[in-house]
């Protein structure tokens, strides 16, 4: 997975992994192509001596420690701004000594990624960049022996503008407690953001699935006029339903620290709240099938695997592009899904309904026969509530690729095993759909989608 960053994509003109030589080269004389906080420029290669093997553990670590960035190798810059091309060789030798310095010069070992930029014209050579996200695993510190006279046997580096500053043993201490208690700090957070949306439709009484998304490492999203009014249009705009080819929302208003799109179909319709932070919620109401089977009274009702599957397909990459998109968050996330036959049913929602006004329908997963409409029971029982977690790459969700099929697939098996199926059988386990598992309702529009991002097992 290759690190994304609007701000350096934008400058760019491409993705980090979809740079071609010449869009590297542009940026000569170009000032808005400064070193940066997420930026740098290194002309020649580190050297293999003490001095290149600290400074290249220095380099990585100190981006991981704050906003990540990239290194680009075989750029001269003069005040910061890159001034002259000097390719660097592309070799594996280079590659392999870079693996091993950082591997052996920083701990945790920092996350990074090489992306050649071979020059058309001279092969074997070109640029180089280091993309470095940054990294739930900060502080990373610097272990290689300081070629100058240090009483730290560990230094942390970070960077601070175009520079780099080393932290305070302040600052290092209280790093190390942030992370500590990042897991359980991003497990609260993850129940918070899930009741609230929970608490929001608790009146419903049909199958609903709830999808909650928490990035490893918080984003920023500012709400003002001016956002508001630009996400309010990019997400009356939005195609939630894969491969339909329709609007889903319909209002978009401010909460608390967040904004809260709904469609307008009252109790039937999606909800979404969308946090500061890149956090985010949906509820999706499920479309199921009732029977009688002791009399004239509904006694059964059920959703289809492929229901299931669909609007989790649906919801995750609307969540993780959230997250990306609109609050810079990057790396990983924590993404609970919940099924329900009743939002009455949830733990959240159980002090808020009164029981002696609401009947749960029990609820099963179970296959329709496509040519008789007959229910094809899988379910070895009920479940009244079900719910599955995962962590996810933000980016490979986001961008509808095999990351998001497989998230879904781990979700979605996960959620049925509370029904005694073992999995829904609906993806494999490499990423690819098969698609006439899906029902009527989603089948062909989840072909069409998935045909466009070359992610259908064909018959």
């Amino acid at each position: 997975m290759v690190m994304r960053s609007r701000r350096l994509e934008d400058l760019f003109g491409a993705r980090l992994d979809a740079l071609s030589y010449q869009d590297i080269k542009d940026l000569v004389g170009n000032p808005e192509a400064a070193e940066a906080e997420d930026l740098d420029y290194k002309r020649p290669h580190y050297a293999s001596d003490d001095k290149g093997r600290e400074e290249l553990a220095k380099d990585v670590a100190a981006l991981a420690n704050h906003r990540g960035g990239v290194l680009v190798l075989g750029m001269a810059e003069a005040k910061g701004v890159p001034s002259r091309v000097f390719d660097v060789d592309l070799d594996d030798h280079h590659l392999r000594r870079m693996r091993q310095v950082i591997a052996n010069n920083t701990a945790p070992p920092v996350p990074y990624e090489t992306i050649p930029v071979p020059n058309p014209d001279a092969p074997g050579t070109g640029f180089l960049l280091l993309a470095v996200p940054r990294s739930p695993q900060a502080p990373h510190a610097v272990t290689a022996p300081p070629t100058k006279a240090s009483k730290d046997v560990l230094r942390y580096p970070r960077r601070g503008g175009s520079q780099t500053d080393w932290l305070t043993e302040t600052v290092v201490a209280t790093a190390y407690r942030a992370r500590y208690t990042a897991a359980a700090a991003r497990d609260e957070r993850l129940t918070d953001v899930e009741s609230d949306i929970v608490l929001s439709v608790v009146e419903r009484d049909t199958p609903q699935i709830i999808v909650a998304l928490v990035p490893e490492v918080p984003g920023e999203m500012t709400i003002n006029a001016g956002t508001f009014e630009r996400n309010r249009v990019e997400l009356l705009g939005t195609e939630f339903h894969l491969g339909q080819g329709h609007r889903l929302f319909n209002h978009v208003t401010v909460g608390a620290r967040r904004l809260i799109a709904r469609e307008d179909r009252g109790n039937q319709g999606a909800r979404a709240e969308l946090h500061r932070d890149g956090s985010a919620a949906t509820v999706l109401p499920l479309h199921r099938h009732q029977l009688t089977i002791r009399g004239d009274e509904v006694d059964l009702q059920f959703v289809e695997p492929g229901e299931v599957v669909y609007q989790l397909l649906c919801a995750l990459p609307f969540l993780a592009g959230h997250a990306r998109d609109r609050t810079a968050a990057s790396g990983t996330a924590v993404v609970k899904a919940v099924l329900v036959n009743d939002i009455g049913s949830h733990p959240d929602a159980t002090m808020h309904t009164l029981a002696e006004y609401r009947d749960p329908v029990p609820m099963t997963v179970d296959r329709l026969h496509h040519g008789t409409g007959r229910r094809l029971q899988t379910s070895t029982q009920p479940c009244e509530y079900a719910y599955s977690e995962a962590t996810v790459l933000i980016d490979d969700v986001a961008d509808h690729g095999r990351g998001l099929l497989q998230a879904a697939a781990v979700l979605a098996d996960e959620l049925l095993h509370a029904y005694g199926i073992p999995e829904t059988g609906l993806i494999t386990p490499d990423g690819e759909l098969r698609a006439d598992g899906f029902t009527d309702r989603n089948r062909g529009a989840l072909t069409v989608w998935a045909r466009q991002h070359d992610l259908i097992e064909e018959p």
